[in-house]
């Protein structure tokens, strides 16, 4: 063991410089035939290469070599899904017991995952996460946090998220926020609309999001600070954050893949899989997040990976925890966005690797000589069928349970070293 990189934290050293050849770089600007060259944890050369005397050389085989995934926003740190998804590192939400809200437990966290994962914390933004008062942001910032959170909730007291906004603008980090008026949600359960009266669900309506995002986008321009909203899947939202970007201000979008897989439709047999924090949206929502994704309004696709257990499932509708387990299926599901040709796949993985990675502030999520040797050799038609029952996370509760997809993970390095 050897001390290297980033914060300084005890890792892997890479032994042997690595050559990957024949395979395709997914690169910012397209795909081009070529190869990596990996040194010391780092990326040393790209692109038309040879291996140098020395090299351990490995054949891509037409394989595609895309930066390691990014993955924004994650309830639970579970390294063997993470890994087959070909996740490196993941932005952690503070939503854990007890919540990320002093310093020592950032610092930890921080240090969780290492060597062959990163886990990069987002720190509370309020004690507890009540959404009254401010946590030690400066401080957890000090510690390692990555950004700053609301959690699973959204601060009601406008006058407290606009002193939160203030000051992670003053300590440049980014505000993540959950993008639901929880005055008008309540314990809803779905989106308002027929699929909820039909099957007699607590229901909120979609207005819920955009006032929250309004409102957010409001503080924002008034405080300069960078915001990203986690989950954006209705069009009026869309819309809003779509206006503010073109006036210049530092807004971003997120989605996890199963608001532009899936409509309410899926909630009909009552499966517990398919409830979720925001809850499923009718098809025409589904529609706009898919457009977003298109034109550039939503900046990240993550996983949302909540791992819950028969405890949390196994319950009517409106009493089941909402969550999925993301992290094995994220690849997979952002493809078919590339196969149904929304997006190409340089714009695929600027969503999945290289936006969260910039948001982050980290030197990762793209291929650029001198940045961490994070990589995944990717077989982009693999097929293979999602099964809860055999998913490496600590939960199988997925809402693509039996869809036969197609991408998979074949090989994965964390700084240069096979994980």
């Amino acid at each position: 063991m050897e001390w290297y990189s980033e914060h300084g934290a005890l890792g892997m050293k890479q032994p042997t410089p690595l050559t990957i050849t024949g395979g395709r770089l997914v690169l910012g600007g397209g795909v081009t035939k070529g190869g990596v060259r990996l040194v010391d944890g780092r990326i040393a050369a790209l692109g038309d290469i040879s291996p140098l005397d020395g090299d351990e050389v490995l054949d891509a085989k037409g394989q595609l070599i895309a930066p390691g995934l990014v993955d924004f926003g994650v309830f639970a740190v579970d390294k063997p899904a993470f890994h087959f998804g070909g996740i490196t590192r993941a932005a952690l939400m503070p939503d854990q017991s007890p919540p990320l809200d002093v310093p020592s437990r950032v610092r930890f966290v921080a240090q969780s995952g290492k060597p062959d994962f990163w886990v990069h914390p987002l720190a509370a933004a309020t004690k507890g996460l009540g959404g009254s008062e401010l946590a030690e942001i400066g401080l957890m910032r000090e510690a390692g946090a990555r950004g700053v959170a609301t959690g699973r909730q959204w601060i009601g007291d406008s006058g407290a998220m606009l002193r939160l906004l203030q000051y992670a603008a003053m300590l440049d980090l980014v505000v993540v926020c959950h993008a639901e008026d929880a005055g008008l949600t309540g314990p809803a359960a779905a989106t308002a609309g027929e699929m909820a009266t039909r099957l007699g669900l607590p229901s909120a309506p979609a207005e819920a999001e955009a006032l929250a995002v309004a409102r957010d986008i409001a503080l924002a321009e008034m405080s300069g600070a960078k915001v990203h909203f986690r989950q954006v899947t209705t069009k009026t939202a869309l819309e809003l954050i779509r206006q503010a970007k073109a006036r210049g201000l530092a807004v971003t979008g997120g989605v996890t893949p199963a608001h532009f897989m899936l409509s309410d439709l899926a909630t009909a047999d009552f499966r517990t899989f398919a409830r979720l924090s925001p809850p499923l949206r009718p098809e025409s929502d589904r529609e706009a997040v898919r457009e977003a994704i298109g034109d550039g309004t939503i900046d990240v696709i993550s996983s949302g990976h909540d791992p819950r257990g028969p405890e949390d499932k196994r319950l009517p509708f409106a009493d089941a925890q909402p969550g999925m387990a993301g992290a094995e299926t994220l690849l997979a599901m952002v493809l078919t966005l590339v196969r149904d040709e929304v997006i190409d796949l340089s714009r695929a993985f600027d969503l999945i690797a290289s936006a969260p990675a910039r948001l982050l502030g980290v030197e990762a999520g793209i291929l650029r000589e001198g940045y961490e040797a994070d990589i995944a050799l990717i077989d982009p038609e693999k097929p293979w069928v999602i099964d809860s029952r055999k998913m490496e996370a600590s939960a199988g509760n997925t809402p693509f349970d039996g869809q036969p997809t197609q991408g998979r993970v074949t090989a994965l390095w964390k700084g240069g070293v096979r994980v």
